[in-house]
Formats: structure tokens, sequence, C-alpha cells
């Protein structure tokens, strides 16, 4: 597998807009526009601007920003709709159309040689212009695989620049996920995108899995906001790319990671979870005191990603009853105390026995350091702990 050729198409100012409290207003899209641009995405998304008169300025407006990132809408494959987006003055076309069964008999209702004239017809045009543009099939996991192909096919002979897949209800596997995306692979020139919802929880690992098979292209959004629970989440895609070979991410400005998940969660509404890739309050927070001897000594024993390379710093826990010594020595050493080994070991058993009984915070334990450090506790005491303020 090669990750040294691959961009990610950010849609959280389109798939992102479809999350329940998202209602960006124009000047928080300039905003969302502008962060991503500084953490260097390759492709932004917009929604429609057929959606609605706003939708449609706002491309216009986002299409003035000169963003380093390229301008794509997203639109419905047909020729009305086509025209409208390409008056906003966006650089690409990410033209779909329903190809599973379920799509052709109860939405729009053309068969597989319909879709595929006004693919050809569609995409022609949109070059024509001198446009980028991709055909992505919907629901691509609950479509045959003959038709898929038959469509494909026909779209690559005709130069579109790339063809994508969408897992539009998240059913998908990542070994089903590879086995399509190889297969593909071998049979067009295009580019391939994929488009990953995660409700079954394997928005990131099929997106994953979609490169190792040779995709181009991957959709995510900040947080992984979406339609439902959404699609693949842009810190999770980093992480998961991070954790395989730091390299094929250095092309981004990491730290801004942080910036984007509050500044998204902020206008939607919402926490980052404590669990978040990345962000989350805990990503970088450990309390084991047997994990603690060992990032002291290398933090890679017990972390794959490297929380300075984010612009962030970890978190050692140690007030609590699973405590260990060497990180209670840590801490004396930055409160700048004096402490010999068996002087930290005897204060480590008493604040175990302290957090045995109640709820400790740091303070607490500085506290308890700096007594024992001039003698106002006693080993003695530590059987009568609880009484410890």
């Amino acid at each position: 597998m090669s990750l040294d050729n691959y961009s990610i198409i950010e849609s959280t100012l389109r798939e992102g807009e479809q999350f329940v409290g998202a209602n960006f207003t124009t000047a928080e899209k300039i905003r969302i526009a502008e962060k991503l641009d500084e953490f260097g995405v390759e492709y932004i998304e917009v929604t429609s601007p057929v959606a609605s008169p706003k939708s449609f300025e706002d491309a216009k407006t986002l299409a003035k920003l000169g963003l380093k990132a390229k301008l794509v809408t997203h639109t419905r494959c047909a020729l009305e709709d086509a025209k409208i987006a390409i008056d906003t003055g966006v650089n690409g076309l990410d033209l779909l159309f329903g190809t599973s069964s379920f799509l052709r008999q109860f939405s729009h209702g053309k068969d597989i040689p319909a879709i595929v004239d006004t693919a050809v017809e569609v995409i022609a045009y949109v070059k024509s212009q001198g446009l980028e543009v991709r055909f992505s099939s919907e629901d691509s996991f609950r479509s045959t695989l003959k038709d898929l192909f038959r469509v494909y096919l026909a779209v690559d002979e005709i130069g579109v620049d790339r063809v994508g897949i969408a897992d539009t209800v998240g059913v998908a596997t990542p070994r089903q996920v590879y086995e399509l995306v190889s297969t593909l692979r071998r049979l067009v020139k295009a580019d391939i995108e994929f488009h990953g919802h995660n409700d079954s929880g394997c928005a990131i690992a099929n997106s994953f899995s979609a490169l190792e098979a040779g995709a181009t292209h991957v959709d995510t959004s900040i947080m992984g906001i979406g339609e439902r629970n959404g699609i693949t989440p842009l810190g999770g895609l980093v992480a998961r790319l991070y954790a395989t070979n730091r390299d094929s991410v250095r092309k981004y400005n990491l730290p801004v990671l942080r910036e984007l998940d509050n500044m998204v969660a902020e206008i939607v509404g919402i926490g980052i979870p404590f669990n978040n890739f990345i962000t989350g309050a805990t990503a970088f927070t450990h309390k084991a005191g047997i994990h603690a001897k060992a990032l002291l000594n290398n933090p890679e024993t017990y972390e794959i990603l490297n929380p300075h390379d984010f612009g962030l710093t970890r978190y050692i826990s140690i007030a609590h009853r699973l405590t260990g010594w060497n990180a209670v020595r840590d801490r004396a050493q930055q409160l700048g105390l004096q402490l010999s080994d068996n002087e930290i070991k005897e204060a480590t058993q008493h604040i175990k026995a302290v957090a045995d009984e109640k709820p400790l915070t740091l303070d607490d334990v500085d506290d308890i350091l700096r007594r024992w450090l001039d003698g106002t506790l006693h080993t003695e005491e530590t059987t009568d702990a609880a009484h410890v303020s």
C-alpha cells in the first residue's frame, strides 16, 4: 500500500450541513473553509447550490475566497443542476446517481441504461466547461456489481476525473470495501473516491481499506458530523493514517485539528466527546501506574500518536488509587520537591490510602507531597488517611 498520493475531500460544508444541529451562516462557512484551508485539505465540498437560494450565494462567496483547496459542489447528475452549479464559480462538480435497487425503485425510478445515458451527457457538458468532475453511485454496496461496473466503465471511457463509491447507509465492512475498490482499480483509469457513513461504526476502517485497495480520495467531515451518525471524521482518518505512517500526514498542519473541532463543536452546539480522536479530553491522558513508568521512560510504549505533533501534551493522572510511585516522583520533580525514592514510595502509599476513602484532586496530591517534605505527614498516619485533608 502506498499513502503517498491521496487527497481528502472535506465535506463539513456539505455532508456536515446535513447534521441535525448544523445551520451554518455565511460567516460560519467562511470561517470553516478558511480553517480547513489552513489545515491543508486538498478539496472542500459545499452543499448543492440548487438546494436553496442561500446555498447558491454561499457557493459563489466561497468560490471567491481564493483558497488553496479546490472548491467542489455536490449535485444530482442532472444537466439543469450542473449548469446552476457551474455558475457559482466552483472548481469542480461531484455528481451522484442512485444505483441500488432501493433507490431505483423508490427514489428516481430510472434503470441502468438511463443512468448511463444521463451520466455521459452531464459529464461531457461539465468537462466541456473546463471543470473537474466526479461521478459517484449512491448506495454502492447495495447495488449489483454488474450494474455498478457498467456505469463506471461508461463514465471512465468519456474521461471522468474520479469515480465515487458511496457507503450511503453504513452497511459495508472493510473487507467488502477493499474487494470493491481493488476490483474497480483494475477496471478504470480514473481516480477513485470513497464516501463512508458511520451507522455501524466502520467509517474510518472502511476509508482506510479503500486507500489500501487503491482509492485516491476520501470524504471526511469535522468530528464526522453528517446525516444520521455522520461519516468518516477528519481527525479519525488522520489518526489512522498517522498510526500507519507518520509521513503520510505531514503535508497537513496537524495542530489546526483542535481548532477545527472546537470551532465546529461550538457552532453546531455539541461537546467534543471525551474519547474523540486526538482532541478528546482523555486522548492523551494516562492513569494506570504500570503505564506511567513506561511512559516516563519512553512515551511510545503506550502512545501510537505523539501529542506534540498535534500541538497537544500528554497528562499522567496521579490523584487516584491506581497511581504509581514513578508518576508521583515525576510530579514531585515538576514541583521542585527534593524527596528520596523511599519518601516518594511512602507518599505514594499514603495517596493510595486517601484515594481509597475519598476522591482526590491534583491539588490534594501536591499538598500531600509538600507536607511530606516538611514532615507534617508521617508514614504511620497512612492507616488513618481518611482524615487527611
